[in-house]
């Protein structure tokens, strides 16, 4: 990929296998933050969610670990990540969306209200041990 191809901000969702170790879990997950950053991709977040049930079962698995990551890439780093994702048995299911203005806008706010909260649970923290 050249220096110059323009990158654009994804968010990638995807669940692991509930049966897979807590290691195991954590190095999957590293691994594919390590092959986006390692081929132009500019993790800039990973939100893991936690073990979820699922709705249905996906090969057999009733449940799943959930992480969200938020990321900037040129757009032929895509279709090479979501393969990888494919060609791996680890991950149940997975989606990658291209963000607009508008999704943006909404992590910009989530982020926003989570410091915020971050830092009123300080201040109170702080008065409490006073």
């Amino acid at each position: 990929m050249a220096d110059d191809d323009p990158t654009y901000p994804y968010e990638l969702t995807y669940a692991v296998s509930g049966v897979l170790s807590d290691d195991n879990t954590q190095s999957t997950i590293d691994d594919i933050s390590n092959y986006l950053a390692g081929n132009g991709g500019d993790v800039e977040e990973v939100d893991e969610w936690g073990s979820q049930r699922l709705a249905y079962r996906i090969d057999g698995k009733r449940s799943g670990y959930y992480v969200r990551t938020y990321f900037e890439a040129p757009g032929e780093l895509v279709p090479k990540v979501e393969r990888r994702l494919q060609r791996n048995d680890d991950i149940l299911r997975y989606i990658t969306l291209r963000m607009d203005s508008k999704m943006r806008r909404q992590r910009r706010r989530r982020l926003e209200r989570e410091d915020r909260e971050a830092a009123e649970a300080a201040a109170e923290e702080a008065d409490d041990e006073s």
